[in-house]
């Protein structure tokens, strides 16, 4: 059932493209979206990760550069018997993360050093159970895909009107200018479809990983204000991009992609009082080397 919901969710997508061909080209248009749609979910079938984390501008870390965050996505992947995800550090001080590729086998996991720098171990290990739980539920791959399309609808909605040539007609240009409006919110419509209960059931998932689902509530409660307040140029630029993060950022919250993080927060509290208490995961700081080489505890009081 989730598989066709997604299928039919890509297949709304494709079909929003199509129509503002059509309105913009007429039947030669709406082929050229068409083939246009075809090629964008094949090449992003492929090529996913690379272009989520090309547009984050994310650094990759191992075992020598970043050990301790490195070796706790380790142990989690362990934990929820999944390959290891290829790990990533942003350099920005909005606390967020995601997870992207096309399967468990080809994915990675990302963090901002702003998470980092304002959460316990536990809470990073519960952030980190989560999007690997988006991983093992193979949410990344329609995640990533709905965002580019989005962003392609979006981005072809805004400049319509430029493609349309020898014609002056004042309904025809309203159709236009109605697309123009129209079409970004009908590709959110679809998003908040897909983002809504995947994060629920990424939330679960990543309290059964992690074995302690207040250490993720915890977290979120932290970070759901941080991060609609400091700005994100990713998702300012693309707004479909918001979609990933593990809570909404200024731009998505006008969209509403993520359910309300108090209701994330009391289905965890459920969740830990159905499993218990879990154990946690020490209290030792992260320790990773910034963009520019010089390492630096990830920790708001520590020194460089």
């Amino acid at each position: 059932m989730n598989t066709l919901k997604t299928m039919m969710l890509l297949a709304a997508l494709t079909a929003l493209f199509m129509a503002l061909g059509f309105m913009f080209g007429g039947p030669g248009g709406a082929l050229i979206a068409l083939i246009f749609a075809a090629g964008m979910n094949l090449f992003t079938y492929w090529n996913a990760d690379k272009i989520v984390l090309r547009m984050h501008h994310a650094r990759e870390v191992d075992a020598r550069s970043a050990p301790e965050f490195y070796g706790l996505v380790e142990q989690l992947a362990r934990r929820a018997n999944m390959p290891m995800p290829k790990v990533y550090i942003i350099d920005t001080p909005g606390p967020n993360a995601f997870a992207t590729g096309r399967d468990p086998e080809h994915a990675a996991v990302a963090a901002t050093t702003g998470l980092l720098n304002m959460l316990s171990p536990d809470e990073i290990a519960g952030v980190m159970a989560h999007e690997l739980g988006h991983v093992r539920n193979r949410d990344t791959l329609i995640m990533t895909m709905v965002a580019t399309i989005a962003g392609a609808i979006s981005m072809i909605a805004n400049f319509g009107m430029f493609f349309r040539s020898g014609d002056d007609n004042r309904s025809n240009a309203a159709v236009a200018l109605l697309a123009m409006i129209v079409a970004p919110f009908a590709a959110m419509i679809v998003q908040m479809a897909i983002s809504r209960t995947r994060e629920y059931g990424a939330d679960r998932a990543g309290a059964e990983i992690s074995g302690n689902p207040r250490a993720l509530a915890a977290a979120l409660a932290k970070i759901s204000g941080a991060a609609t307040r400091i700005p994100d140029p990713v998702s300012e630029h693309n707004p479909a991009a918001a979609q990933l993060y593990i809570v909404p950022t200024q731009i998505s919250q006008i969209f509403s992609t993520h359910p309300a993080t108090e209701s994330r927060i009391a289905a965890l509290e459920q969740i830990a009082r159905d499993m218990g208490d879990g154990t946690g995961y020490g209290t030792a700081s992260f320790d990773v080397p910034p963009a520019s080489g010089r390492r630096s505890a990830l920790n708001p009081h520590s020194r460089s």
